[in-house]
Formats: C-alpha cells, sequence, structure tokens
C-alpha cells in the first residue's frame, strides 16, 4: 500500500534540493518521509544532512539519501533529474540529452512502483512528460508535469505589478509549452473577476495591448535572465512543485496549467502540454477546456504541433543512461 505522506525526489541539484527544502519550511508538513535518490550518491546524502539540520526549528520529517528500492511505497515520485540548461541554450537542446536521462530513471522507479504519481520537473518538461508516460506505462492522469505552473506565476506576479495590485488577485493563465512557443491567455484575464480591460478603465490606467505583450516577453525570457545572472532557476520551480504536490496531498482539486495528456481535448491529439487541469489526490482528475479567442486557438495548437515534432524526434531505442542528476528550470 502507497503512503500518502511519503515522496521521492531523484535528483539531488538545485532545483531537486530546492523542492526538498521547501516542502520542509512551509510550517505545514504535505510530507512525514522525504527520500532523496541522486546518480551521486555523497550528493544525496550531503543534502539530507544539511535538511535534517534544520528539522529543529521546524515540524518532524523523516529525510534521508535512498536508492531506488526505497520507492516501493511512495505516493508521488518527484523527478528533477537531468543535464545542465547552458546559458543561451534553449529548452529544445537539451532534449536528446535529457531524454538519455529519463529511460534509465523511469525504468528504475517503475521496477519498484507501478501506482505512484510521477511529477516531471526536467526540461523540455512536456516531451519528458511524454516521453515518462510512455516509458513507464502508467495512466496519463499519473503522470504530470510542471508544465506553465511557473510561467503562470511569473505573469501574474508582473502583472501585478504593472497595475500596482496584489498579484494573489491576478487570475490568468499561460498555457501550451513551457518554452519558445506557450501564450498567455488574456482573454480570459480578470483581477478579482473584473475583466482585465475593465478593471483598467475602473483604475484609469492605459493597458494597452503592447504593455501587455511586453510583459509576457519578459516572463518568456526570464529563465534566461535568471541563469544568466546566478546561473540557474531553482525557487520559483520548487515553489511550483510544493503547489502541484499540496493539491495532490490535500485532495484540493485545484486548477493548476500542467502539463498532461491532451487525448481529444482543445482539438488535439497525442501530446503532453501545459493546460488547466482539476489535481487532486488520484492526480489528473479532469482537463479543463478554458475559453480561448481565435488567435489564442490557433496559437495553442501552433505549440501542440511543435511539441508533437520534437517528441516525435526522441528516439527511445537508441537511449542508453549517460546523464548527471542536475537540472535547470
Amino acid at each position: 500500500m502507497l503512503n500518502i505522506k511519503k515522496c521521492a525526489i531523484i535528483g539531488c541539484g538545485n532545483v531537486g534540493a530546492t523542492i526538498a527544502y521547501t516542502l520542509l519550511s512551509t510550517g505545514k508538513n504535505l510530507f512525514s518521509e522525504i527520500v532523496l535518490i541522486d546518480i551521486n550518491r555523497d550528493r544525496a546524502n550531503g543534502e539530507a544532512m544539511d535538511l535534517n539540520h534544520c528539522l529543529p526549528y521546524l515540524s518532524p520529517v523523516s529525510v534521508y539519501a535512498g536508492d531506488y528500492k526505497d520507492l516501493y511505497n511512495a505516493y508521488v515520485v518527484i523527478v528533477a533529474a537531468g543535464a545542465n540548461q547552458a546559458q543561451g541554450e534553449s529548452r529544445r537542446d537539451l532534449l536528446q540529452r535529457n531524454a538519455e536521462v529519463f529511460e534509465s530513471i523511469i525504468q528504475k522507479i517503475t521496477h519498484f512502483n507501478r501506482e505512484c504519481i510521477l511529477l516531471i520537473v526536467t526540461n523540455p518538461v512536456d516531451v519528458l512528460t511524454y516521453t515518462a508516460l510512455k516509458i513507464s506505462g502508467f495512466v496519463p492522469e499519473h503522470v504530470i508535469g510542471t508544465g506553465c505552473v511557473l510561467d503562470t506565476a511569473r505573469l501574474k506576479y508582473l502583472l501585478g505589478e504593472r497595475l500596482n495590485v496584489d498579484n494573489r488577485n491576478v487570475h490568468m493563465f499561460i498555457i501550451g509549452e513551457h518554452g519558445e512557443s506557450e501564450l498567455p491567455v488574456w482573454s480570459g484575464a480578470n483581477i478579482s473577476g473584473i475583466d482585465l480591460d475593465r478593471y483598467c478603465e475602473i483604475e484609469g490606467t492605459t493597458c494597452s495591448v503592447h504593455d501587455f505583450m511586453g510583459i509576457y516577453e519578459y516572463v518568456w525570457d526570464s529563465a534566461h535572465e535568471i541563469i544568466r545572472g546566478k546561473g540557474a532557476t531553482y525557487y520559483g520551480i520548487a515553489q511550483a512543485a510544493h503547489r502541484i504536490l499540496s493539491a495532490i496531498v490535500n485532495d484540493e482539486n485545484a486548477i493548476l496549467p500542467v502539463s498532461v495528456l491532451l487525448n481529444g481535448e482543445y482539438g488535439i491529439h497525442d501530446v503532453c502540454l501545459g493546460v488547466p487541469s482539476v489535481i487532486g489526490n488520484t492526480g489528473v482528475k479532469h482537463i479543463l477546456e478554458i475559453p480561448l479567442d481565435a488567435n489564442e486557438s490557433l496559437r495553442l495548437h501552433q505549440s501542440a504541433d511543435m511539441i508533437s515534432e520534437l517528441t516525435a524526434s526522441v528516439d527511445l531505442s537508441r537511449i542508453s543512461y549517460r546523464g548527471t542528476d542536475t537540472v535547470f528550470v
């Protein structure tokens, strides 16, 4: 029987370690047991020791470096292992390198646990979510990518700053690929239920399409900007992962733009993309088909076509594991 209070994190680089710390430090522990697995066992041991030294000031949690056999009753397995995204490198350039990492990892997971929920963080996340789904043989509801959860948070933050309003009152999504072809759904944007254009009118502020697209373009380039500045991104994606995990463990039925398999939704088939979905203790409970205007619908289909083409380029029969368990987001 799976233990809903147990998770495993595969990959103890900046992202995996920060996810573990975020899970510990929120004040309300989602998990009572966290297993850290890395190709570099010394790294996993070091991270576990460092995290355990936080516990006298936090709630009790068992954190330890483990092996794949320790996955046998984990409810959620988080995959944050992969090759580094170098400065100036697109997520797509990471594809074949990280696909090579994935075959071995997913096969090892399924050898010990075939019932868990997989949360994929490694980039390019949409293609690798699909890859993990096909290698694992899991039901689609149990394979979730972080998708556009972080992108949406970035846009909500920047839009809140632009409008001088609490970003938690900004409601909209970025959907599609976590990457170059993603798109903001401006047609559904609102501030606490007030249509975005109407809110700007009430506040007497300028809300031109040009202004908004400038904000979105900054979102698109955020990861590269952060990498140029500090070498990696990890706080934002760790919090995005925590939000998804909270929805699963607490059975929240939260609506989040995660990467999931589409089979007819939005008229798109057999591709993983970030779209609003209801997330609870069984994983993806339902994919929501939110209203899109004609241009948004076209762009979503274009994004799906691009990801489908990339996915088809991954030759799993030629993959062999020779990677490092570190990932940038």
